[in-house]
């Protein structure tokens, strides 16, 4: 407890010191303040778990220091003391933000009991706050790429994560649009809330509303008790709707109603309830075609599509290859350490640049875990992929050969050879921890050129430490 600092406001002195002494007393570090403008200029100075402020002060009130101090940081417990428990500001205060409120006069067993339960609710928000950066971080470690069109949408959805606007995902089946949704989610001020992701397409039309929005007992047959839907579930954070194309005409004007009025209402319920959660959708179809042919309401997709996000298949961002090989072996291997499978031959990373994926990530991916789960030897080889993968790659690159369309050649013969080379670095860069110098005494080379190397392909020596 002696790390945990507290600053006590109020305009009367001896009531200030006196609430410090009991704090102290604790074994609490405490800052004292007789206004709310010398309260604002130490939470300038000092991190502080708690503040106990009195609600009546001249020139700035306790209910205005308590804006003042959420808006800084909602982390801040903040108590506040009044000699009029049963009025109305005790009440606001609370509705804005107080955890607690001290009726006066109080003595030291009453405000400790407070204090005590303010401080461990900043324990626990703080905690969740950790938890919450460790998940942020572990989804964002799932963004495996090095192309600059892939590396451009992150950083254009990373500003979006920061407004609260709609988001339109768009991209074909296996692009890894809801990793995306979530690292959204993640980035934005909604990130201590839930994310819940639903597949439009896994729901039957009659179960979407009450799916969605919950529903009351006895709403219809079968519903013998109330239920939750996701939105309030959601309350807080975000609800990620995949394949929105999906969903049924006559419930698109509900969904509207969300977006416009914040509100839902229950199968069989009479009244609607406010919602707050922000809307991510994705889909793979053409929606301005599904308006076109009336299966999809103009007036929701313009709602829908206000920011919209494109991802590129993988065909489009094949320098992406074997780093998402590479790391859907390392994952293989995490959740399967009896997995002989250490490395990926240049052949195989050869075959893998020449295929077109048209299953996209989860296709590579499935691949992978396939010839790490099938294979037999420490290296993956082409007989461990499967003869779409490896005959198909065969006959793209004969096809190419035997064409006319050289530029189309060259670029592909490009690309494999850098997919090798970048990999053979990384895989120097392992075998030595990190070791510049090393790594490049063993691939014959001197130590600026192998340097310009990993610039070239993005590689960073820290990351093989």
């Amino acid at each position: 407890m002696t790390e945990t600092l507290v600053l006590v406001v109020d305009d009367e002195r001896d009531m200030a010191e006196s609430c410090g002494y009991f704090l102290r007393r604790a074994g609490l570090r405490v800052k004292l303040a007789f206004s709310g403008d010398e309260a604002l200029a130490l939470l300038d100075q000092h991190e502080f778990a708690l503040v106990i402020t009195d609600l009546k002060m001249p020139r700035m009130t306790g209910l205005s220091l308590l804006d003042a101090i959420k808006s800084r940081s909602s982390e801040i417990e903040v108590l506040v003391i009044t000699g009029y428990p049963g009025i109305k500001t005790a009440v606001d205060a609370i509705k804005r933000g107080a955890f607690d409120y001290v009726p006066k006069p109080f003595d030291e067993a009453a405000l400790m009991e407070r204090v005590a339960k303010a401080l461990a609710h900043h324990r626990i928000k703080a905690g969740n706050a950790a938890l919450q950066d460790r998940l942020r971080k572990g989804v964002a470690e799932k963004l495996v790429y090095r192309s600059a069109v892939f590396g451009r949408l992150v950083e254009e959805l990373r500003r979006v994560a920061r407004t609260d606007s709609t988001v339109l995902v768009l991209g074909e089946s296996g692009t890894g649009k809801e990793l995306l949704a979530h690292l959204l989610h993640d980035e934005s001020e909604r990130v201590g809330r839930p994310f819940i992701p639903l597949d439009c397409t896994t729901i039957s039309e009659h179960l979407v509303e009450s799916e969605l929005f919950g529903h009351v007992r006895g709403a219809f047959t079968g519903a013998d008790r109330n239920k939750i839907g996701l939105f309030k579930v959601a309350e807080g954070g975000t609800v990620f709707l995949d394949e929105v194309g999906e969903l049924p005409l006559s419930f698109q004007p509900k969904l509207l109603r969300v977006l416009q009025e914040k509100e839902i209402r229950q199968v069989g319920a009479s009244d609607f309830v406010q919602v707050d959660v922000r809307l991510v959708c994705a889909t793979n179809r053409d929606l301005k075609k599904e308006v076109e042919a009336g299966r999809f309401r103009e007036d929701l997709y313009y709602r829908l599509d206000v920011v919209r996000m494109e991802v590129p298949p993988l065909r489009q961002r094949m320098e992406d290859v074997p780093l998402l090989a590479e790391h859907f072996r390392r994952e293989f291997i995490a959740k399967n350490p009896a997995c002989g499978m250490q490395e990926i031959s240049a052949e195989v990373l050869e075959a893998l640049a020449a295929f077109q994926w048209p299953g996209n990530i989860r296709q590579l991916a499935n691949t992978i875990e396939r010839a790490c789960a099938l294979g037999s030897g420490p290296v993956m080889t082409l007989d461990d992929l499967t003869d779409e993968v490896a005959g198909r790659a065969a006959e793209t690159v004969a096809r190419v050969e035997e064409g006319s369309d050289q530029e189309t050649f060259q670029q592909m013969k490009s690309r494999r050879l850098a997919a090798m080379e970048s990999t053979y670095l990384e895989r120097l860069l392992r075998q030595h921890q990190g070791n510049v110098t090393h790594s490049a005494e063993d691939a014959g080379m001197s130590r600026s050129a192998f340097q310009k190397l990993m610039q070239r392909y993005g590689i960073k020596s820290s990351e093989y430490r």
